[in-house]
């Protein structure tokens, strides 16, 4: 079994990947995000703050291992909360337009909405290996939650 830092080197190294990617493919490749898709970079933002806490508050390990397994469950629901509905067995809900307004629109307000490029989470617009990002991230966040709890309950065996 790997070693504690090493797990947390990696996730940390994993985590900044993955914001990387995903800020190459909106900025880079021009391909617009969802709400749902933002939402899903919070946990990779979450766990590379605890894993750099962790690099230099050792003490508290076995709590920032259950923070990120708690952080990667998350991510796994809700990235697969958002492949059900690109895959249409999950209804697209309000979390997909947090900037509706509940105010009646004047014509001129319509018009400037309906130029904004919003893309709706049903929508894939980019695909790996023939995968939604969605698809990919509901796989690599619950590998991650598999690893973390494996990591739990393989502690103090691994000090």
């Amino acid at each position: 079994m790997f070693k504690k830092k090493i797990i947390f080197n990696l996730i940390l190294i994993f985590s900044i990947f993955v914001l990387v990617f995903a800020y190459y493919v909106q900025y880079v490749l021009k391909h617009q995000p969802c709400n749902l898709c933002l939402m899903e970079r919070i946990p990779y933002i979450l766990a590379i703050i605890i894993t750099t806490i962790s690099l230099f508050l050792k003490k508290f390990e076995k709590i920032y291992i259950i923070l990120l397994f708690i952080i990667f469950v998350s991510s796994t629901l809700l990235s697969f909360y958002h492949f059900g509905i690109e895959q249409s067995f999950i209804k697209e809900s309000f979390v997909c337009d947090l900037n509706a307004q509940t105010n009646s629109l004047t014509k001129e307000d319509l018009l400037t909405e309906l130029q904004k490029n919003k893309v709706s989470c049903k929508d894939v617009t980019f695909r790996v290996i023939g995968l939604s990002l969605a698809t990919i991230n509901t796989i690599i966040s619950l590998l991650l939650s598999v690893i973390t709890i494996i990591l739990f309950f393989k502690y103090d065996k691994n000090r």
